[in-house]
């Protein structure tokens, strides 16, 4: 169930107590592949999570509206890239969760498509559930899966995703190109250490991996695989005593 397409009665008779927030981010994905990346990955787990969750129980479950901006500032060199703060996301994702909790959906499982997330989201999570009328947890969708490609940045993950939720968002003609100038890592280390704050420091146009790998297929079995995780951890959620 989508939230943004109910009705108020529908959301006054849902039964569920879970709910699911999708969080992404607007930056660049090097030049075969959208901003929004994150954001349109994260939407479209959240709804296989769902929908999979609703075939096992019987149970439907709202999907809030994604939060499209994260913490994404190791981007801003690259032209379109948006970015909060830590603090400015972390209090949005809170107080949306108590709009939530307000109208019964105090389990909310909030499914993340950008690594930049991550450590926010582990915080503001804990302070959810430790302070306020509600339980939250993080699920980063990439975090979740076994694969032998590497995640990368705008790389063969990613790309294979987008192939197969939608397609025409690839710009094919910039595969190739994107390939021949992609970094082959993210950062640069020494002894454990990143010295590489922004992305534009290792790669000249933002992609880490190779997104001439990726298919469509490795993309529907990425969906399908994170998709039966979320429902996992719905139905964990769903049954946890607080």
């Amino acid at each position: 169930m989508q939230l943004s397409e109910a009705t108020w009665p529908e959301i006054q008779d849902c039964e569920s107590d879970l709910a699911v927030l999708p969080t992404g981010s607007i930056e660049q994905h090097g030049p075969h592949a959208p901003l929004g990346t994150d954001a349109k990955t994260a939407a479209a787990v959240a709804a296989a999570g769902v929908d999979a969750y609703r075939e096992r129980t019987g149970e439907d479950v709202p999907v809030a509206p994604t939060i499209p901006v994260g913490v994404a500032a190791e981007h801003r060199a690259f032209d379109g890239t948006l970015w909060v703060t830590p603090e400015t996301f972390r209090t949005y994702v809170r107080e949306t969760v108590a709009s939530l909790a307000h109208h019964g959906f105090d389990r909310v499982v909030i499914v993340n498509g950008h690594g930049g997330n991550t450590d926010a989201l582990r915080e503001v999570t804990g302070t959810i559930s430790r302070e306020d009328a509600a339980y939250a947890v993080a699920f980063t969708w990439f975090d979740s899966i076994d694969t032998e490609e590497e995640m990368g940045h705008g790389g063969p993950v990613e790309t294979s995703l987008l192939y197969h939720i939608d397609d025409e968002a690839i710009r094919e003609a910039n595969v190739a190109a994107a390939r021949k100038r992609a970094s082959g890592g993210w950062g640069e280390w020494v002894a454990g250490v990143n010295l590489a704050h922004d992305s534009d420091e290792f790669s000249d146009n933002g992609v880490v991996g190779d997104p001439a790998a990726a298919t469509a297929a490795l993309g529907e079995r990425l969906l399908a695989r994170s998709g039966e995780g979320l429902a996992d951890l719905l139905e964990a959620v769903g049954s946890r005593t607080r």
